[in-house]
């Protein structure tokens, strides 16, 4: 029986498959860089990735459970030079003195290294090449590791601790093109002075990142913005482009020109920018948006703002679908070195949906890596045609079932 099984495991399990789009020799250059392999001879830094991949991808909840979950992968990533699950103490020693930089520096390479495969998708609507979103997530702590944000609790005076991650997406690759791990009570708009965007591009954000002396620098830079303006925002209005008093209507109900002042070292200044009052088709929700661009069209710059809403979807993926409700440490650096990897495996699952070119929600794709991770299947053949794949292996294996009989061992 043992022989017919052995006979049937051929080529790489899921898991193995899944580490192979992670190029070998662009993380060696990172490591020699980084020098994150110094004083480390049980758990070099691949393997420590990996590790931390299947805990990631598993959904384990402890280290206990990913060192014991390791065992079913020995003797299976032989050729990742892995022969061996790590002990308890030495995962946790790794993830306690290994910089969660050498895996920042990874999930960057991995963004480089697939461009052309991430940017193949077009934005339906519009047509800008370039369009960023900005936002951010609170990761909730379950002990006071970062400081967290809101009032003190009752009982103890103690807020939940809590990671805060700021990204930037491109709209058209669906993934962080640049992110930031701050504590909880970091205000969204200091990740707007890290951000470096390219002349021509455009970027949307929510009104939380309204820093107006910021939107006169990026008009100066060619940089041009849509977000929501805030209630309370004093302006004057220059030219009213156009305006619909009918109550029921739909979509852009005014459209006009207008001033804002703002100042700069104790200078008072002023910016132009487009103001437009929009009402949600399906909300029916009044929206007003102010941009830089006056070359769009009232209805693309509220198309623009409703792309916001896929960085919203990229924190839905990652939250849903990998471990991040519970911690496998209580560091800080141990708590960014798993963000880190579960964006890594976001990345890596994101590559594989778009390669096999399979039509299966994200949330499906994850749930077989998952179910399936140490099984010997073709993943992009199994992705792409599920059933097909599957009676295709039940036939290789009667046949090998078949021909065991005939002619013995």
């Amino acid at each position: 029986m043992n022989k017919i099984t052995n006979k049937n495991l051929v080529g790489q399990p899921i898991f193995s498959q899944v580490l192979n789009y992670i190029p070998k020799t662009k993380i060696a250059s990172i490591i020699r860089e980084k020098n994150s392999d110094k004083y480390y001879k049980k758990i070099h830094t691949f393997k420590h990735l990996v590790v931390m991949l299947f805990g990631v991808i598993s959904k384990c909840h402890s280290l206990r459970e990913i060192c014991d979950g390791m065992l079913v992968c020995e003797g299976k990533l032989n050729h990742l030079a892995i022969d061996s699950s790590p002990k308890r103490s030495t995962l946790a020693d790794a993830n306690k003195n290994r910089s969660h930089e050498v895996f920042e520096s990874i999930y960057y390479m991995l963004i480089g290294h697939y461009k052309s495969i991430l940017s193949d998708s077009k934005i339906v609507g519009l047509s800008i090449q370039r369009l960023f979103a900005i936002d951010s997530t609170t990761i909730s702590l379950f002990s006071n590791i970062l400081e967290g944000v809101g009032r003190n609790p009752k009982k103890n005076g103690k807020k939940k601790g809590g990671i805060k991650a700021h990204m930037l997406i491109d709209a058209k690759e669906g993934v962080a093109k640049f992110i930031k791990l701050t504590a909880a009570k970091i205000h969204d708009s200091t990740f707007l002075k890290y951000v470096m965007l390219p002349k021509g591009s455009y970027v949307v954000f929510d009104k939380a990142y309204n820093k107006y002396k910021l939107f006169a620098e990026w008009t100066e830079r060619g940089v041009y913005f849509v977000t929501r303006m805030k209630e309370n925002a004093v302006f004057k209005i220059l030219e009213v482009k156009r305006t619909y008093t009918i109550p029921y209507i739909v979509g852009v109900i005014r459209e006009e020109i207008i001033e804002l002042t703002y100042m700069d070292n104790k200078e008072e200044k002023t910016i132009k920018l487009m103001r437009i009052e929009y009402v949600d088709p399906i909300t029916k929700r009044a929206l007003t948006f102010i941009s830089n661009s006056f070359e769009l069209t009232a209805e693309e710059i509220a198309l623009i703002y409703k792309n916001r809403w896929q960085i919203e979807l990229l924190f839905k993926k990652i939250k849903q679908n990998f471990q991040l409700k519970y911690f496998v440490g209580d560091t800080e650096n141990v708590i960014k070195i798993q963000i880190w990897v579960t964006l890594i495996a976001h990345l890596i699952v994101s590559i594989i949906k778009k390669v096999s070119k399979s039509k299966k929600a994200f949330s499906n794709i994850v749930t077989t890596i998952r179910i399936h991770l140490m099984s010997y299947v073709k993943l992009l053949d199994f992705l792409k045609n599920t059933l097909k794949t599957w009676e295709e292996m039940k036939n290789e294996k009667k046949q090998e079932d078949t021909q065991y009989c005939l002619w013995g061992p």
